[in-house]
Order: C-alpha cells, then structure tokens, then sequence
C-alpha cells in the first residue's frame, strides 16, 4: 500500500511538473508582460509623471516661506564721534559758563559738566554686535498669465501620454512575443516534417540497397539517396537548432530561463481560418490607436507651452504678506529686545520691453504645434493604409492556406502512387525522389501558410487597435 502511496504521488509530481512546462499564448504573453523591464521603466515613468500632476496643482494655493539669519559685528554702532562730542561739551560748558555769570547764586549748583560729553557719546552708541532676523512671507498668484492652468494641463497630459506610451509598448512586446511564439510552432512542425521526410529516405534507401543486391538497381541510385539523406538530416540538425535558439529567445521575453524545456500548447492545433472583418469606420480605429493618441496629446502639450510663453507678454499679479522679527529693532528708539511687524501688499510686473524675446519664442512654440498636428495627419494617413494592407494580408493568407491544403492533399497522394509504382517496378529510383521534393515543398508551404494566417490576423488586430 505503502509503494502505491509513493508511486501515486510521484506520479502526480511529474505530472505536475510536465504541465507546468507547457504553456499557452497567453500565458507566455502575461510572463513577458510581467517580466520585461521596459515596461517596468514605463510604470516608473508614469508614477513621476502623476507626480508632476501633484505637484503643478501647488501652483493654485499660496505658498508659505520661512527665513532666518544671524549676524555678528565686531564693532558697534555710534551715531556721532569722539570729536563730535567733545564740541558739543565744549558748547555745553560755555553756556552754563555764560548761564552762571548771569544768574551767580546758580553757578554752584551746576556741576558735572565735564561728564556730559561721555554719556552724550554713550547715548548715541548702539549694541549691534549680535543682530537676529526671522521672516515668514505667504504669496498668493493671483494672475499669473494663464501659464498655471497651462502647467498643469501639460502634467494632466503628460501624465496620459506617459499611459499611452507604455500601452503602445505593451502592444510592441505581445506581437513580438506572438512572433516568436509562432515561429516556434512552425519549427516544430517542419521539425516533425523533416523527421518524416528523414525516414522516408531512410527507407527509400533500405529499399534500394535491397534491390542494389538483387541486382534490379544501380550504384547511382544507391549514392543519389544517400546523398538526399544527407541532405535532409543536415535540414533537419539546422531546423532543430532554430527551434533551440527560438525557445531561447522566447524565454528571455518571458523572463524564463534560457536552459527552461517547455513545450506550447499549439504544437498540435490544427489550423483555423481568419475571416477578415468589415472595416467600415476609420475613426473608431484611430481612437482605439494609441499611437494616434500619443501624438494628439503632444500636439495639446505644445498647444499649452503656447500659453506658457504668451504668459511671459502679459502681466502677473500676486498677493504678499509678510511678518519680520527682528533683534535689536528701533520701533520704539533702539532696543535690544526682539519685536516684528506684519506687512501686507499686492505686487504687479509688467513686461515692457524686452527685444522680441518673448514674441519669437512664441512663434517657436506656434511653429511645434504645427509640427506636431502634420505628424499626427500624416499618422493617421500611414494608419489607414496599413489597415487597409492588413485586411488584404488576411485574406490573402486565407487564399494561400486553401491552395497549400490542396497541394498537400495533391502531393501525398502522388508520393503514395509513386511508392506503389517503385515497388511494383513501374517507376525509378527518380521518380520517388521527385515526389518526395514535391511533398517536402507542399508540407513547407501549408505550415508556412498556417504560420502566415496567424501572423496576420495579429497584424490585423494591431492595425484597428484591437486590445490583445
């Protein structure tokens, strides 16, 4: 019981590990999604852009700043010299002279003099060896041009553009994938071909060397099958590295690993027609486009820098209040204590004269969004046309897969009629080989044509903006 326990489980671990390994379309398309880096680097470049939106709507609300400084001076401040002060003394001193000889009983009480000039000069110095300012200033834009709408409409689009681009991208990557991933189905069907192919010369050969003995062939029929078994053993080594280096390259779209053995799902599906849809509105298709739609978004991002710039010719208006502290401060006399006071104003700036500055890089700006609506005609023109290609690729594929199931049809029974003929010594040696060619091309061309109806039902759906 135990050893069917084990086996039980065994067998449902490799059976889990087999399944693992096969994948479908859109299974390898999710991991290549998932794993490759460019887009990974779009979604960074779409998150800063998202924080450009944040931070353009700053623009609207006042902005608060603070400053402070501090100040050491050596020396203080005296609002007169030594000299001067001295004069004043002396007249000081001649008036009380002029005084105490006009009024005799007062001379003595007048006394002290001789100090005035000292504390006058004392008086008039002041303590500016430490100095401490603190500002705190709130600006509100109040007209600012337009530029700060523009901005940030610029932000709103860039950040849309940014969207866009890693969509477009997202696209780019599946159809390289869905390339890959087909190629690789038609390599391992031209590999089970060439295998065919292989053992029928193998036999062919077995079958001449019988004859060769019983003396009904000759040398040259011996070495002309040999020499296309190698050949075709040759084809087949350089068609089973192809499929190598292909499941190589898929892995690395899909973030495998490159010595990863899988197998896909559609190695064994059986080819479908596509039928081509009725394209009957070009401008559903150019909506769905992200390419078009890029493009329209930088035509209105430099439709806004045509705002910016215009802005520089207008004037500007802004709201400003301030609070200053200061220490010392002379709002009442000098002193060395902190006090502030509040300021409150509207400022205006006026552009008057600055040499065509602004005027031509106005037209610079008019002469980009110009530009840029040509691209975007002249993307919708190329868009058109290349629906138009892919829908003719559609049906041509579906035309081309018909005619190659009849051919194959045509030349395995003519490589089956041509086997029953060499055994019954009706044909050469020859004649098989020719029909063996004619096989091998026919089983060429069906899968190419399998291959090729695929690819262009994805083209198709690029082309009108289908979503993968």
């Amino acid at each position: 019981m135990k050893k069917l326990i084990t086996s039980s489980l065994l067998l449902i671990c490799c059976f889990s590990t087999f399944c693992q390994n096969i994948y479908t379309l859109d299974s390898c398309r999710n991991m290549a999604i998932k794993s490759n880096k460019e887009l990974l680097i779009a979604d960074e470049k779409i998150k800063a852009a998202s924080y450009e939106v944040k931070s353009s709507r700053a623009h609207y609300l006042p902005s608060v700043d603070a400053s402070a400084a501090y100040m050491y001076n050596s020396k203080n401040i005296s609002l007169i010299s030594d000299k001067q002060a001295a004069a004043i003394g002396g007249m000081i001193d001649n008036a009380t002279g002029a005084l105490g000889s006009l009024f005799p009983d007062l001379a003595g009480s007048i006394t002290g003099t001789d100090a005035i000039p000292g504390k006058l000069k004392e008086a008039l110095t002041f303590d500016m060896h430490n100095i401490y300012v603190g500002t705190v200033s709130v600006t509100q834009p109040l007209y600012m041009g337009g530029k700060i709408r523009a901005y940030h409409d610029i932000t709103r689009y860039s950040e849309e553009l940014a969207r866009t681009l890693k969509s477009t991208a997202v696209k780019d990557l599946i159809i390289t994938v869905d390339q890959n991933y087909w190629q690789i189905i038609s390599l391992v069907h031209k590999k089970k071909m060439a295998e065919s192919y292989v053992n029928l010369l193998e036999r062919l050969s077995r079958d001449v060397g019988d004859m060769l003995e019983a003396g009904i062939a000759t040398k040259s029929d011996e070495l002309t099958v040999a020499v296309k078994l190698n050949e075709a053993q040759i084809a087949l080594t350089k068609i089973d590295d192809g499929l190598v280096l292909s499941k190589m390259l898929l892995s690395q779209l899909c973030g495998l690993p490159i010595s990863d053995n899988y197998s896909l799902i559609d190695e064994s599906a059986p080819p479908t027609m596509v039928p081509a849809p009725l394209i009957t509105d070009m401008e559903d298709i150019f909506k769905r486009r992200t390419e078009i739609k890029s493009l329209r978004l930088v035509a209105d991002i430099y439709k806004k820098k045509e705002v910016i710039s215009r802005s520089a010719m207008l004037p500007q208006v802004a709201l400003m209040g301030n609070y200053t502290l200061m220490n010392p401060h002379v709002f009442n006399g000098f002193q060395n204590k902190f006090d502030g006071m509040f300021t409150v104003g509207v400022g205006v700036k006026i552009p008057v004269w600055h040499w065509g500055e602004h005027h031509y890089k106005l037209k610079a700006e008019k002469s980009q969004t110009r530009s840029a609506i040509l691209k975007l005609e002249d993307a919708r023109e190329k868009v058109e046309l290349q629906v138009n290609k892919a829908l003719f690729q559609v049906q041509e594929s579906n035309r081309t897969l018909l005619m190659t199931i009849t051919n194959m049809d045509k030349a395995e029974e003519n490589l089956n009629n041509a086997q029953i003929g060499f055994h019954e010594g009706m044909l050469t040696t020859q004649n098989v080989l020719e029909a063996q060619t004619a096989w091998l091309k026919a089983s060429s061309e069906k899968i190419d044509a399998e291959i090729g109806v695929r690819l262009s039902d994805i083209y198709l759906s690029k082309a009108i903006g289908k979503n993968f």
